[in-house]
């Protein structure tokens, strides 16, 4: 079942109202021209209720409430990783469009199983990798696609949060190379336009014992091999103590392009002791609200001209791939190809 004529604004539900569903359903509900949100669904109902209190918004009881209605175009799945696939399973199978947060699963073969249920349906889907969508980021894919670096020689990525998440989070996370680095590895393979075919991680808790007592790790460093012969360096850390820390360089045979952090202002101080700057941001959201009103803009004209969105399931299959190379690479002390980790799966690329 494909989607039929669609015209804007487009109608997209939201399907979990937690820290990530309620951002989304804020900016589709005010900052997002060409998008309305005709329901808020939450498995805790009371949550659900709060939001659609706050913003204005009708509550489902039930996601077949959203599923069957014909005021709902598409779905945003923003509920716990371990649903995505059930949601986007059901998503197909009544012909509505789907925007799926990362990961769509901690499990390839879910992932294969649900991205078998769009290819089907024909129905459209996008990956919610946001910093595609940052206009600092893309300014550095730019410059390597249009070719003013040359050729890629190196990447460079720092991935670093100002501290860690709650033990009870990183426990059903997939671990810092599946809940962290995944953005990264996503970021590898879209500004060098080529796909990873090996991984070596090395790791370490350098921040909390409980990290490591939980089975993680807060402190990584990741070498990727591209197919085109590039290498990228990632690096992250669970704790950062001066701010968010999110950039990316590439060197290439014609020069080099990086994208740096804004600051929380751009309010100098000098005094005899020397200039004074302010901190980086200390959250996400206070990063990267502009990326996500832009990745829903790009969903929204892509469904209205029935175009393909610009983040496929393969995106969001691939660096799943990686964080699970990366995984094994960590624990076998050794580099770990993609294939490898894929062909163990079926290999299912289509």
């Amino acid at each position: 079942m494909s989607l039929g004529p669609i015209t804007k604004p487009v109608r997209i539900a939201v399907l979990g109202a937690g820290r990530i569903g309620q951002m989304h359903a804020e900016l589709l509900a005010r900052r997002v021209d060409g998008a309305t949100v005709p329901f808020v669904f939450d498995a805790v109902a009371a949550t659900a209720e709060a939001v659609g209190a706050r913003l204005g918004l009708a509550v489902a009881s039930t996601i077949d409430e959203i599923m069957s209605s014909d005021q709902v175009d598409a779905v945003a799945i923003c509920s716990s990783t371990d649903t995505h696939v059930e949601l986007i399973e059901a998503a197909a199978a009544a012909g509505k469009a789907i925007f799926c947060e990362k990961p769509i699963s901690l499990d390839l073969a879910l992932v294969d199983r649900g991205l078998a249920a769009v290819r089907a349906s024909g129905v459209p889907l996008m990956i919610g990798f946001n910093r595609r969508f940052d206009p600092t980021h893309r300014a550095v894919r730019d410059a390597v696609a249009n070719g003013k670096v040359g050729d890629v020689h190196l990447v460079r990525i720092s991935s670093r949060d100002p501290s860690p998440p709650p033990i009870a989070y990183i426990k059903v996370s997939g671990g810092i190379f599946l809940d962290m680095t995944i953005h990264d590895f996503d970021m590898a393979r879209y500004v060098t336009g080529s796909e990873i075919v090996s991984v070596t991680a090395k790791g370490a808790v350098r921040v909390d014992p409980a990290i490591g007592e939980a089975g993680d790790l807060d402190t990584v460093v990741i070498v990727i091999e591209h197919a085109n012969g590039a290498i990228t360096t990632i690096d992250n850390s669970r704790q950062a103590v001066y701010g968010y820390d999110q950039r990316v360089e590439v060197l290439g045979s014609a020069g080099m392009v990086a994208s740096e952090n804004p600051l929380a202002t751009t309010t100098l101080f000098r005094d005899a002791s020397g200039t004074h700057q302010d901190t980086l941001p200390y959250f996400f959201l206070d990063r990267y609200v502009p990326s996500y009103v832009n990745e829903w803009h790009a969903f929204v004209d892509a469904i209205t001209n029935g175009n393909a969105p610009p983040v496929s399931g393969n995106d969001g299959r691939a660096p799943l791939i990686a964080g699970l190379a990366a995984w094994r690479s960590y624990r076998e002390g050794r580099t770990v190809t993609t294939a490898e980790i894929d062909d163990q799966h079926g290999g299912d690329r289509s």
